[in-house]
């Protein structure tokens, strides 16, 4: 097994990524970075959500005190290759949520990592399928307001998951930080 880092600079606000850095056994430090997110025009979601992630990476400003690595982060929920970002609202997100209902979806997580002056990318694909949602359903899913501010208006490892019927890839990747994939490249960080 390769050895990882024990400490890195995370450029996200993200809980749920410390928490999944913290079941490889690595401490974080953030720090924040301000993009535009925007998708361009014609833009495929998996090419989005990597520049996103390597964008982020790039506009962190890494204090120099520690020669940790940097791992930034974009997930996206993606249907009918039509890219479904953070709602903002409630009406957004109930539309978000009815058109999920007893589909299947991509979710996209890409992963850069800055390290030996060198950036690198992977992305983790995964395929998700909610169950059919009545009204009652997204709107008390609404009223907890965690969809609020999140990709594609639900939570895998929340209240959100009772709507999962099948998960095919990785659930950490749905998350917001694919494990096997930042471990893969993690590894590479250390002579």
């Amino acid at each position: 097994m390769n050895k990882l880092p024990t400490h890195v600079w995370l450029a996200s606000r993200s809980p749920r990524r410390r928490e999944l850095l913290a079941q490889l056994g690595i401490a974080c430090e953030t720090i924040d970075v301000d993009i535009d997110e925007s998708p361009l025009p014609n833009e495929i979601p998996e090419h989005y959500v990597c520049r996103v992630a390597q964008a982020k990476a790039q506009a962190a400003s890494i204090p120099a005190e520690h020669d940790w690595p940097l791992i930034a982060a974009d997930t996206c929920v993606v249907i009918d290759d039509t890219i479904l970002g953070k709602p903002g609202n409630a009406n957004k997100a109930r539309d978000m949520l009815q058109r999920l209902s007893g589909c299947q979806h991509r979710v996209l997580t890409a992963v850069t990592i800055y390290c030996r002056d060198r950036y690198q990318t992977a992305l983790c694909t995964s395929l998700v399928t909610f169950r059919s949602l009545s009204a009652a359903d997204i709107h008390t899913y609404i009223a907890s307001g965690e969809p609020l501010d999140k990709a594609g208006s639900y939570a895998i490892q929340g209240l959100g998951a009772r709507f999962i019927r099948r998960l095919e890839g990785s659930y950490s990747g749905v998350m917001g930080l694919p494990l096997y994939e930042t471990a893969e490249l993690l590894s590479t960080c250390h002579d």
